[in-house]
């Protein structure tokens, strides 16, 4: 089982390494990421569940961990990460289904321990 703090805390630190090497790029990137985040129509909740059914269905690994933490903290539930998951199975069948596990396992990792299903 993936420890998905300590991945993610490892790719942030080659995140860093890049930033310092490619820092044009890595500003491009950044720039990219908060106009694609911006609250419009979408809220930024939405658009973090949006973001993991992509993360599942092209299977980043490194990208689930990403937004299955940034929908946690934007106050998405179990239900509505589960509901995005069956969306990525949905459009990515079989390969889906293998990276949704872990999606979920990540959830499970980094869900607030009082958390509950309601929102």
């Amino acid at each position: 089982m993936k420890q998905w703090t300590d991945h993610l805390n490892e790719i942030k630190a080659l995140m860093r390494t890049l930033r310092g090497d490619t820092p044009d790029v890595m500003k491009a990137f950044s720039g990219l990421a908060q106009a694609a985040l911006k609250p419009q129509a979408l809220d930024a909740k939405t658009k973090e569940l949006v973001a993991l059914g992509i993360s599942v269905a092209i299977r980043c690994d490194d990208c689930i961990g990403f937004h299955v933490k940034a929908a946690l903290e934007h106050g998405a539930t179990r239900e509505e990460v589960i509901e995005t998951l069956g969306m990525a199975i949905y459009m990515g069948a079989g390969p889906s289904v293998m990276y949704a596990t872990h999606a979920l396992e990540a959830y499970e990792q980094f869900k607030p321990e009082a958390s509950t299903s309601a929102a």
